[in-house]
């Protein structure tokens, strides 16, 4: 698990990995509850025209691992990305978990946990990893 700090003066713990499956968004969570959070606030989708089966397994997971989840689009490529968000949260509705927001745009989704975190929180943005750009359709969006 390659998981990189984000140094900020929020007194936010903001880290970015490229968890993209339910097992290594699972491996995350459980490292950061280890540390024993406030809260986890986690953002993150799942990539378009890739493994389909594996979204509600990871909304699943962020169902039952964290405090607050932000679904959002991640490189949705030919895909609606309101319909791969809609995948992720059919698993987090099986939890029960009703700590959830849909935010499409990504940028907008941190802007969200940014200002929604309190001290003490951490904030996992997955998914994406070191990528700055989104894939929507044919096109390579930059995204910082």
């Amino acid at each position: 698990m390659k998981v990189e700090k984000i140094k900020n003066t929020l007194g936010l713990h903001i880290f970015v990995d490229y968890a993209h499956t339910d097992e290594a968004l699972k491996n995350l969570l459980e490292t950061v509850r280890e540390l024993n959070p406030k809260r986890i606030i986690l953002i993150f989708g799942a990539g378009g025209d890739r493994d389909k089966t594996k979204r509600p397994r990871m909304g699943e997971v962020a169902g039952n691992l964290a405090d607050w989840t932000i679904l959002t689009s991640d490189n949705p490529r030919s895909e609606d990305p309101l319909a791969i968000i809609s995948d992720i949260e059919k698993g987090i509705k099986k939890t029960g978990a009703k700590n959830y927001k849909i935010l499409p745009d990504r940028k907008e989704a941190i802007e969200h946990a940014l200002s929604f975190g309190k001290k003490g929180d951490y904030i996992l943005v997955a998914g994406k990893g070191h990528e700055n750009y989104q894939i929507i359709k044919d096109k390579v969006i930059p995204l910082s």
